[in-house]
């Protein structure tokens, strides 16, 4: 399986990406708009981790260039905002299989990639 983590803070991506490769995901890194959407023109991972707080470009932009690039990609996003606690993210970005608060424990999101990269709904 193959996770691509969109996150500007490096020190948390890193972390969130250790635990991953532990539980046997290939994981790349990107920290904006145009890095992301250049690495999904060329490899099509299975999950996105996207912070929806990037400061650098529109990670709705993000969503919407994976959904349309790789229409089985499934989307986790990460925000620390209520803005979408009403479940719209799901209506914003239709790939999302569930959103997560970044404070989320890493072992948690590795075992929430592991159910969707394998057999969960998108």
């Amino acid at each position: 399986m193959h996770v691509l983590i969109v996150e500007e803070n490096p020190a948390l991506a890193e972390v969130w990406a250790g635990y991953l490769r532990r539980s046997g995901a290939q994981v790349s890194i990107t920290a904006c708009q145009q890095d992301a959407i250049a690495f999904l023109q060329g490899y099509g991972p299975d999950i996105v981790i996207l912070d929806l707080g990037l400061r650098a470009g529109s990670p709705l932009a993000i969503a919407d260039y994976a959904s349309y690039r790789h229409p089985q990609i499934r989307i986790i996003p990460v925000t620390r905002d209520s803005f979408f606690s009403d479940g719209s993210v799901f209506v914003h970005v239709p790939n999302t299989c569930t959103v997560l608060a970044p404070g989320t424990p890493p072992e948690d999101m590795a075992a929430i990639v592991a159910h969707y990269g394998t057999d969960g709904p998108v």
